[in-house]
């Protein structure tokens, strides 16, 4: 596991699944995320037997955060499509408990597995892609260290309209040289 202040990062489990059931079906929660279509629990069920035969460092990990002495799943994150020749990965996140939105929560997720990427994996540069209307997200991404790389011009269909995707990355030299780097020092991985 990989621990921070307030979350902590774990491998997902089948108990898991309902939660993501919930989450995937809220109008609200996939605003951001490329899902349009409703979720069952037998799809999560393949869902997780499929994600269960990729490397290990590919596979989402779920966002607990602390509530008096145990822990609660909020959401969960990931690196993926790793090229370990170039040592890149795409980064995805999605916070699911909608109580647990606008705490820190996610920031200090992000934070975590920017440190796992850069300083476990030993990656080079990490990237994503998100919707010009997620102001919130965009926030979260510039204030741990992702820098704007460009934009895919109405590469996504929402609502009745299309929107840019913009994209954004980290690299680890950017990473070497941050705040966020600073803070992290008191993080570790059991």
């Amino acid at each position: 596991m990989i621990f921070g202040k307030r979350v902590r990062l774990r491998a997902l489990n089948q108990e898991d699944l309902p939660l993501f059931v919930e989450w995937l079906n809220d109008p609200e929660v996939v605003r951001g995320l490329t899902h349009y279509q409703p979720f069952s629990l037998e799809d999560e069920k393949d869902w997780y037997e499929g994600m269960r035969k990729m490397p290990q460092e590919e596979r989402p990990l779920m966002v607990d955060v602390r509530i008096d002495t145990k822990w609660k799943p909020i959401g969960d994150l990931g690196l993926f499509g790793i090229d370990w020749r170039i040592r890149s990965a795409e980064f995805g996140i999605v916070i699911g408990e909608k109580a647990y939105w606008d705490q820190g929560y996610g920031t200090e997720a992000m934070e975590l597995i920017l440190k796992h990427g850069f300083e476990t994996l030993n990656l080079n540069r990490i990237y994503l892609r998100v919707y010009e209307d997620n102001l919130r997200a965009i926030r979260v991404y510039k204030k741990t260290g992702f820098k704007q790389e460009g934009n895919l011009r109405q590469a996504h269909f929402q609502d009745g309209s299309y929107m840019d995707v913009i994209l954004m990355s980290i690299l680890r030299s950017d990473w070497d040289q941050s705040d966020v780097k600073r803070r992290m020092g008191d993080t570790h991985v059991r």
